[in-house]
Formats: structure tokens, C-alpha cells, sequence
């Protein structure tokens, strides 16, 4: 019996040392301070555009006042997964039956200038076929799709906040390569309908080791186990398409790099990493926007927040409200309003449907942040 013994400590030595490992990748994280302060508008200036009782994921509004969202892939949602508010009613877009074969996750939405409507899908972290679709808004009709290979997609991947040049031709991707720990920028070109995978884990797409503490819940699970450290994220374009800006959810850091040195195909990992600017430090972050003056729009998902870098580093609070369960995607639209995805994040991951709905409603602010960017983005 003394084999048995043997195979049993072994056993439990192995799993000592697998939760040993999961706790160093996972677990352990440190207190960020609060980068937040007094916001610049009152208090209750947000108010909801979309009231509903469908998890939000994200959202995109098109110049012409659009509102478009997703139903957020943790909520794992049973019927439709984007949807278009139409008076005040969430209708399936572009419809129900086109929907089972265009989509398995959407999550990531944004508006072009020549308004199309840019979906990514992660396809459940990879597992499935990762997809970009694009659906143009005056016909409804989808008129670009591109599944990526699993070397730009690998199991594990988590394609999701991207953004369009405002020629259209090239779309530039977050992989947030959670499970994979393996976060990248995806640079796509559109008329050749090819794809490159870069920055692969470098630090400034890599998460740092903070905990990130919501005001529902830390962001812990399995007695600490587990916690949620995420990778490159939001992502802002530059109205001039020169800048790509860029951080890592768990990450004091805002980066840019230039979109040439991007596309450049005759620059290395090693040469392409030396083209990275940092701007300034941040909040835990999740999604960006930026208006036509270059002011990245960052939202706070610790403290009910968005706060507004300049581009020379400076961060202002803009608007903080405890209505905001978890500040997610941004989005301009029209008349000066910058629309905010609220997806309760906390309330969503690794919970049951019956609390998942006990939630409701879910919300899409907006607010008038006073400068402009171009809607959809």
C-alpha cells in the first residue's frame, strides 16, 4: 500500500503546485490608488438612453442617432446577442434568423464614417470561429465578413474592443487574452482581407497585478484564487488616423504607437515595441474614446467614473455617478452626447441566470462631456 500513498502525495503536491501557479497568474493582486477627483459636471448629468433588461456588452451610435448594443457574452444570453433600441424597445438587428448564422459572442461594436456597423465577435475566447462582420447601415445589408485563423485567433483569445481608419480600409483590434494570458494587438487589412498579430505580450498590453475593487464587489473569485486581470482593452484611433491609443485594463498606463509603424511589415516585434509612447498614468480602464481635439475619454471601473486625458498626460474626472454599476465601451454620437455601455460586469461573471436577472434594468448612459468626436467611435 505504500505505492498508494506515494501516488496520492504526489497527487496532492501536483495540485498544490497547479493552484500554487494559478494563484501567482490569477491572484494576489494589489490596492490601486483612486487617480479621480471632483468631477467637472454635477452630479446626476448622466442620464439613460437605453433601459432594458438585456445585459449590455457594448454599444455604438451612428451619426444619424442610432443606438446599437450587444448582449453581453457572461450573461450567456439565450436569444438574440445585438440589438438596435427602437422606440425604447430592443429589436433584434439585423434579425433574429441572420443572427444565428452571422454571430456565437458579439461583443465589440463601432461605427465607420462611411456607417458601417463593425462587429467582433470572440467566438467564446476562441474556442469557436472568431469573427468580423461588417453590416452597412443604409441597407442593413452585411457587406464584410472575415473569419481569423486560429494563429490570430488562438484558443484563448478575446478579440473585442477595436476601431476603423476613417477610410474604412484598416481595423485595428484588442485581444484581451485573458485564459491565454497572451494579449495583442490585431492590425486587419480590409481590401486584402489579411490579418497580423502584434505586440504579443508585451508589457504595455499586459496586465500589471492589481485588483481591481468595483463598488458591487472585488473582482475576486474562488477565495482569491481567481481574480480579473485583463489585458490590452480600450483602444481610441486618432481623428487624424496617425495615433493608435491603447491600454491594458489592469495597467497605470496610457500608450500610443503610430498606426505606419503598425502596418510596417519590415519592423520586428523588438523594433515595433520601441515605437511605443507612453502618454500618461490611468485608471482600471475599460473602454476609450477620443474627441476631435485628441483627448482620450477613459472610463474608471472602480469608481463610477470617466475621466479625460490630454494629450500632454493630463487627467481630469469628467462625470462620477454611483448609478454606473461598471463603466464598459464609449461611444459619440450626434449633437455632442458621448454614450457610455454600462454592463454591470460584477453582476454578470459566474453568476446564475436567476441573479442575472434579478439585476435588471441594464443601462446605456449618455452625457454632453462638452468637446465632440466622430459618432460611433
Amino acid at each position: 500500500m505504500n505505492w498508494v500513498k506515494r501516488v496520492a502525495a504526489a497527487l496532492v503536491a501536483l495540485l498544490a503546485a497547479a493552484l500554487g501557479f494559478a494563484w501567482f497568474l490569477f491572484g494576489n493582486g494589489a490596492d490601486y490608488p483612486d487617480l479621480s477627483g471632483d468631477p467637472e459636471l454635477p452630479g446626476g448629468t448622466i442620464e439613460a438612453a437605453v433601459t432594458t433588461d438585456i445585459p449590455v456588452g457594448n454599444a455604438a451610435v451612428s451619426a444619424g442617432g442610432r443606438i446599437f448594443f450587444t448582449a453581453h457574452p457572461e450573461s450567456n444570453p439565450a436569444g438574440p446577442r445585438l440589438y438596435e433600441w427602437v422606440d425604447d424597445t430592443a429589436v433584434p438587428y439585423p434579425g433574429a434568423e441572420q443572427q444565428s448564422r452571422l454571430f456565437r459572442t458579439p461583443l465589440g461594436l463601432t461605427v465607420d464614417r462611411q456607417d458601417r456597423l463593425w462587429i467582433i465577435d470572440p467566438a467564446d475566447h476562441g474556442i469557436g470561429q472568431a469573427r468580423l462582420t461588417a453590416i452597412d447601415l443604409e441597407n442593413n445589408a452585411v457587406v464584410h465578413s472575415h473569419d481569423f485563423a486560429s494563429d490570430i485567433a488562438p484558443i484563448g483569445s478575446f478579440l473585442q474592443d477595436h476601431q476603423v481608419s476613417s477610410d474604412g480600409k484598416w481595423v485595428y483590434i484588442a485581444d484581451v487574452g485573458f485564459w491565454a494570458k497572451r494579449p495583442a494587438i490585431i492590425v486587419y487589412d480590409v481590401e486584402n482581407m489579411s490579418a497580423r498579430r502584434l505586440l504579443n505580450r508585451h508589457e504595455s498590453v499586459y496586465p500589471q497585478n492589481y485588483l481591481i475593487r468595483n463598488q458591487i464587489k472585488d473582482m475576486a473569485f474562488f477565495g482569491g484564487l481567481l481574480e480579473m486581470k485583463t489585458g490590452i482593452d480600450g483602444i481610441a484611433l486618432s481623428r487624424d488616423d496617425v495615433w493608435l491609443y491603447y491600454g491594458a485594463m489592469n495597467h497605470d498606463t496610457l500608450y500610443r504607437i503610430r498606426t505606419s509603424d503598425l502596418r510596417d511589415v519590415s519592423l520586428d516585434e523588438t523594433d515595433l515595441a520601441g515605437k511605443i509612447e507612453p502618454v500618461g498614468k490611468k485608471p482600471l480602464n475599460d473602454g476609450f474614446s477620443i474627441d476631435n481635439d485628441g483627448n482620450v475619454f477613459i472610463t474608471d471601473v472602480e469608481h463610477q467614473a470617466v475621466v479625460r486625458m490630454s494629450p500632454d498626460g493630463t487627467l481630469k474626472t469628467v462625470i462620477k455617478d454611483g448609478r454606473i454599476r461598471w463603466a464598459d465601451g464609449l461611444s459619440f454620437g450626434p449633437d455632442g452626447w458621448l454614450y457610455l455601455a454600462d454592463s454591470a460586469i460584477p453582476h454578470l461573471v459566474l453568476q446564475n441566470a436567476e441573479h442575472i436577472a434579478a439585476q435588471a434594468p441594464y443601462h446605456i448612459w449618455r452625457f454632453r462631456p462638452g468637446t465632440i468626436g466622430a459618432a460611433g467611435q
